[in-house]
């Protein structure tokens, strides 16, 4: 697992517009959608997301975005208070968060994006398998 950590580590000083493709594909594997992204971005002033919709439905969503992080949180405290996500799974996720961190700020040529995906597969289904 180790040698993934590195693969990915550095694939992280790969050149940064790209990042957005890979945002964007993990998103689509999560929980949230992009649109409640975008909000709870804006809402914890990370974004200047302009927003083309009604007061109401933008406020709807940002009910509904809260709800799902609240969720996951949740989810969270359960899964490590059962013992279900160890030390080391945690220890991963961090990795593989810092990583994507360092990635969005540089350039992505775009057929290593793949390979950033794929080494993020490869750590999660490892870290879940039941």
């Amino acid at each position: 697992m180790n040698k993934v950590i590195q693969i990915c580590i550095a694939l992280s000083t790969l050149p940064d517009d790209n990042l957005n493709n890979i945002i964007k594909q993990i998103i689509k594997k999560s929980l949230l959608t992009e649109r409640q992204i975008e909000i709870i971005l804006k809402r914890r002033n990370l974004s200047d997301s302009k927003f083309t919709i009604t007061k109401g439905a933008f406020y709807r969503q940002v009910e509904q975005s809260q709800e799902k992080f609240q969720a996951l949180c949740y989810s969270w405290i359960l899964l490590r208070s059962l013992g279900i996500l160890r030390e080391e799974d945690i220890d991963v996720i961090n990795r593989l968060s810092e990583q994507v961190s360092v990635i969005k700020n540089s350039d992505v040529f775009p057929e290593r994006e793949e390979q950033v995906i794929t080494v993020i597969q490869e750590l999660l289904a490892r870290m879940c398998k039941l």
